[in-house]
């Protein structure tokens, strides 16, 4: 504060404090301001910003459509050459005709009881160990964090034969055990969980405890009840992973009774038609389609929950 003087009627001096002017701060980009507020600068920037989000979406939206406009067109037209964007005649008899023959009913509900399992085992598995490791802090627990988060630099494609040959051993071929014990432990989802039951303030788990809850009961009476965002989006998470998985179901569930999705319609495709292919492929797609337009407010809600504390 700076002080000045000044005279009052009687004569005296009297300080009088000013506040000092406030600092501004410019941060420097690549075009400066002057430039992207320019009649040129605002059409570039528009332009570069449309063309960027154009092509991301075509990126991401194209193969859907290609391939549900491929289950619409007839054998001929999808191996005609140059290829048609648009179907000439386009059809739905496709998508039924792919129901019969992959018998998608049972594929969607064998990937649907897989993956109901595997979530069940994943939060029972991942919760507590996030919640361990967060709350009850025991001893060496980073270093405990630091080797499961480790394990995601893996490739899975490395850890792929011990885990089948354990498997094996264990008799569990053609057993949903076989896919349950794997998905149950996922340090991707184990650091997520932990990082958002950090943000969770300590007086109420201390309030909890000396309310005579123990760390069970506060951990499904306290730390859950405020986890459902971070729940939601690991739920998410299980459930698309082992809804898409094709590789372990693949060697675990040979019987053609007990494949996913997936691996049925892999199996199958070589005697189909590729527009049979398309519609199956389509409809497998679905259900995941729903979810995550049904969820994706939880998802972005869930992976920015607890990363700034406070």
């Amino acid at each position: 504060m700076i002080a000045v003087g000044a005279r009052s009627a009687t004569g005296r001096r009297r300080e009088t404090k000013r506040s000092p002017k406030p600092i501004q701060v410019q941060f420097r980009t690549i075009v400066s301001p002057h430039q992207l507020n320019s009649k040129w600068g605002r059409r570039i920037y528009w332009l570069v910003l449309v063309a960027v989000i154009v092509t991301f979406t075509l990126a991401f939206v194209f193969p859907l459509y290609w391939m549900i406009t491929g289950a619409m067109k007839t054998p001929e037209e999808i191996a005609q050459m140059p290829p048609t964007l648009v179907p000439a005649d386009p059809t739905l008899g496709a998508f039924f005709e792919a129901w019969d023959l992959f018998d998608i009913g049972t594929l969607l509900a064998n990937t649907a009881y897989y993956a109901l399992g595997a979530w069940l085992f994943s939060m029972a598995v991942d919760v507590t160990a996030a919640y361990a490791l967060s709350k009850l802090r025991p001893m060496f627990g980073n270093v405990i964090l630091g080797a499961m988060l480790a394990t995601l630099m893996i490739p899975p494609m490395v850890i792929l034969i011990p885990l089948y040959v354990t498997i094996v051993d264990l008799g569990l071929l053609n057993n949903a055990w076989g896919l349950w014990f794997p998905a149950a432990a996922n340090g991707f989802n184990i650091f997520l969980l932990k990082r958002f039951f950090d943000s969770i303030p300590r007086e109420l788990i201390e309030a909890a405890q000396i309310d005579g809850a123990g760390p069970l009961r506060v951990l499904w009476s306290v730390v859950l009840p405020v986890s459902r965002p971070i729940l939601g989006v690991v739920s998410i998470f299980t459930i698309v992973t082992a809804f898409k998985d094709f590789v372990l179901p693949l060697l675990v569930m040979t019987d053609s009774d007990k494949m996913t999705i997936s691996v049925g319609l892999s199996q199958t495709a070589g005697a189909v038609t590729q527009n049979q292919v398309m519609g199956g492929l389509v409809i497998a797609g679905i259900p995941m389609i729903i979810v995550f337009f049904i969820f994706q407010r939880h998802i972005m809600a869930g992976l920015t929950a607890g990363s700034i504390k406070g």
